[in-house]
């Protein structure tokens, strides 16, 4: 499953949510936007809202990391990213 992240430097937002992606064994690719109006209009084409994170999981946005943790609090992300909790990746 592709996961992407749209990212500032030094976004705390942005930190947790890669660390809940991390602990749960999920690859991602990272776009950091910083100076980077391409990117962000690049996010925004693909229909996030100009926040940070963006995240994008196979190729649908997701939304924030308030939204992530929602998920993940749900088991949805889990389904989402077919994890069976507790068994290694």
């Amino acid at each position: 499953m592709k996961v992407e992240l749209y990212t500032k430097a030094f976004c705390p937002y942005c930190e947790r949510a890669k660390e809940l992606l991390r602990i749960k064994g999920v690859p991602f690719v990272e776009y950091v936007v910083n100076g980077d109006p391409l990117r962000i209009e690049e996010m925004r084409r693909r229909g996030a809202a100009e926040r940070f994170p963006g995240i994008f999981i196979a190729d649908r946005p997701i939304g924030g990391c308030g939204e992530l943790f929602d998920l993940d609090e749900s088991g949805a992300l889990d389904r989402l990213l077919a994890i069976t909790p507790g068994l290694p990746r």
